[in-house]
């Protein structure tokens, strides 16, 4: 008789911990809307995205998919750097370790843009793990899109000389290549958020940002011959945000 309970015992525990691992298995998909917003030095973004991800691992904490987010960015005499090509502006080309690569200030010229305001709309590429019940980390970055902004007054500096760029305007195509090989406005974001109700959490962020701007009248001309007119602002920004859950509980 003992060992028949024992017996039921055991299949009873089975039973219950088969159904506590169901229960703490995630849904396979994760969607959820974005807010957020950061500031740095004279410089600031607010930035929305829609992302789905779909889960796998363990417990499917683990997650990734795609996503599309619109980034507004707006500064106040700001200094954009020779874009590209990476040739001229890197040790190294090779991508990815292209990060890692020292950069070749002496072909750097300078833009400095008046008053930058791009409207970025770019598709993104998102990693998240949920750690525990409240906390999720993640992060993303932008793949390809388009800018639009407004045009502006820049001073440009060349070799040391000065000059007037009377139509400095927001690159219009934007493409992860990585590094000095990409092109445009793209946004990154590492952040954690915290579960704060059923379907709200709040989230903390650091961003980099690439902004780029072109001149019009005024070129760069590097000392192979190459005319440059792609200049670059990179920001590192910090800020919050707060995030919806699309997912039924």
């Amino acid at each position: 008789m003992k060992l028949k309970f024992t017996g039921i015992f055991i299949l009873l525990l089975a039973t219950t911990t088969a159904i506590a691992q169901q229960q703490k298995a995630l849904p396979r998909s994760n969607a959820f809307i974005d807010l957020s917003g950061t500031i740095g030095s004279t410089q600031g973004t607010v930035a929305v995205a829609y992302v789905y991800n779909l889960r796998t691992g363990k417990n499917r904490r683990l997650e990734a998919g795609l996503g599309l987010r619109n980034t507004v960015y707006l500064g106040t005499k700001k200094d954009f750097i020779t874009a590209g090509p990476a040739s001229l502006t890197r040790t190294s080309t090779t991508p990815f370790l292209i990060f890692f690569a020292g950069q070749r200030e002496e072909n750097f010229d300078t833009l400095t843009v008046q008053r930058p305001f791009t409207n970025s709309l770019n598709a993104t590429i998102n990693l998240g793990y949920n750690i525990s019940k409240n906390f999720y980390a993640g992060f993303n970055i932008d793949l390809i899109g388009f800018t639009v902004g407004s045009k502006t007054s820049g001073i440009f500096n060349s070799n040391g000389k000065t000059t007037t760029e009377p139509v400095a305007k927001p690159a219009a195509f934007n493409l992860l290549l990585t590094g000095d090989h990409d092109y445009g406005s793209l946004n990154s974001e590492f952040f954690l958020k915290y579960k704060v109700a059923d379907r709200w959490s709040v989230k903390a962020l650091y961003q980099f940002i690439f902004i780029e701007y072109k001149t019009t009248t005024m070129h760069q001309i590097a000392a192979d011959g190459t005319v440059i007119t792609r200049f670059r602002n990179k920001a590192n920004n910090f800020g919050i945000g707060v995030s919806y859950s699309l997912n039924k509980n």
